[in-house]
């Protein structure tokens, strides 16, 4: 893999582990404000309800989401120091983008935030790019 894609995914991982840091920091009412901002405008017209089981749905996501965000980085990075031989490594770091993709976007429209479904597309594609552009999934 290219020092470019490997760099373009290292960004994808950091992306996604901050993204988790914000939301953990949305389980604590004093630094909550992106995280509520983005709830209420992805809520849409209905007030959004501010609960004490929001702030740990928010804290306790935003955990997973680190974790997740730095697993991928060292699968990643393992795989792509493996050569072809990692192939098998980016299949199923793949698998579990699409699980994710799959489970967080079918939940966002059934709950009445289907916006969220379109920072999904954009993460999901920015994913895949570098896994068609070097066949790492081929291997």
């Amino acid at each position: 893999m290219s020092d470019f894609w490997r760099n373009w995914l290292t960004i994808w991982c950091v992306a996604v582990i901050l993204f988790g840091a914000t939301l953990l920091a949305g389980g604590i009412p004093a630094t909550a404000g992106p995280v509520m901002m983005l709830l209420d405008q992805l809520n849409g017209a209905a007030p959004l309800e501010v609960t004490p089981p929001l702030y740990f749905a928010n804290g306790v996501l935003g955990g997973v989401t680190v974790g997740w965000g730095v697993g991928t980085l060292g699968a990643m990075r393992v795989a792509a120091d493996m050569g072809a031989a990692g192939a098998r490594l980016w299949r199923w770091t793949a698998a579990g983008v699409v699980a994710w993709f799959a489970t967080d976007s079918t939940l966002s429209v059934t709950t009445g935030f289907g916006l969220n479904t379109v920072p999904n597309v954009v993460f999901l594609i920015t994913f895949f790019v570098p896994m068609l552009a070097t066949g790492a999934l081929k291997q």
